[in-house]
């Protein structure tokens, strides 16, 4: 009987598992309060704003830069054969930015070259508003987001100082880490609202620089035909 009861005693006692603590951004966001939670949906509709300007000016973009490759060759032998209503109306039927702009130099051909070029800038800077539209925004957007999420961490640690100052001298940790969580929690929503739409606005402006590269570079061919002496 003493045998068995050294042995019981000695046999290792099983070790108390350790709970995982899990981070639930929904439990963060409840948590945070109204203030914090407010900051959270103005990110999240910034965010739904942000996507829809994009993903909308992303396929207007990309519509806007197909451009038949003999477009300009036929452009040509219509004004080179005298051919003026045929070279407007195959203008109208390619209905491009970069189609418009050498309708309206054909529509101004007799007058000299110099309105010619004026008429074709102005409509230009037109197509190129047109295809700007709303892109300002994206730029508004990736700039006032980190800001607005600053502001929620500015907030969120505020309310847990005031939360420790009347707990009667006594630090809570829990409550200070809570506070913590909830105040990092509208930074980081800010800075990924803040790099989207910094990152699709940039995408926006690069393919909106080879559209007006297009644009510029078959407006000058269409000059240059003008140009040309008559033989």
């Amino acid at each position: 009987m003493n045998l068995t009861l050294f042995q019981t005693q000695s046999m290792p006692l099983p070790e108390p598992k350790s709970v995982e603590k899990t981070l639930s951004i929904i439990e963060l966001i409840k948590s945070g309060g109204t203030a914090g939670q407010l900051i959270i949906v103005l990110l999240f509709l910034l965010l739904v704003v942000a996507l829809y300007i994009y993903f909308e000016r992303l396929f207007t973009i990309k519509s806007a830069s197909k451009v038949d490759p003999n477009f300009m060759n036929e452009i040509k032998d219509h004004v080179s054969s005298g051919k003026i209503e045929a070279a407007k109306l195959l203008c109208a039927q390619e209905n491009s930015p970069v189609s418009r702009l050498i309708q309206k130099g054909i529509s101004r051909i007799g007058r000299p070259l110099a309105d010619i070029n004026s008429a074709i800038e102005n409509s230009g800077k037109l197509e190129v508003y047109n295809l700007e539209k709303n892109v300002s925004i994206l730029a508004t957007i990736s700039g006032a987001a980190p800001m607005i999420g600053f502001l929620g961490t500015v907030i969120g640690m505020i309310l847990s100082i005031f939360e420790i100052a009347n707990s009667g001298g006594q630090i809570d940790i829990k409550l200070l880490a809570d506070g913590l969580y909830t105040a990092m929690t509208t930074t980081v929503a800010g800075l990924i609202v803040g790099i989207v739409a910094y990152i699709t606005f940039n995408h926006l402006v690069s393919r909106t620089n080879k559209v007006v590269y297009k644009m510029e570079a078959n407006s000058v061919e269409f000059l240059d035909l003008l140009n040309e002496p008559v033989h």
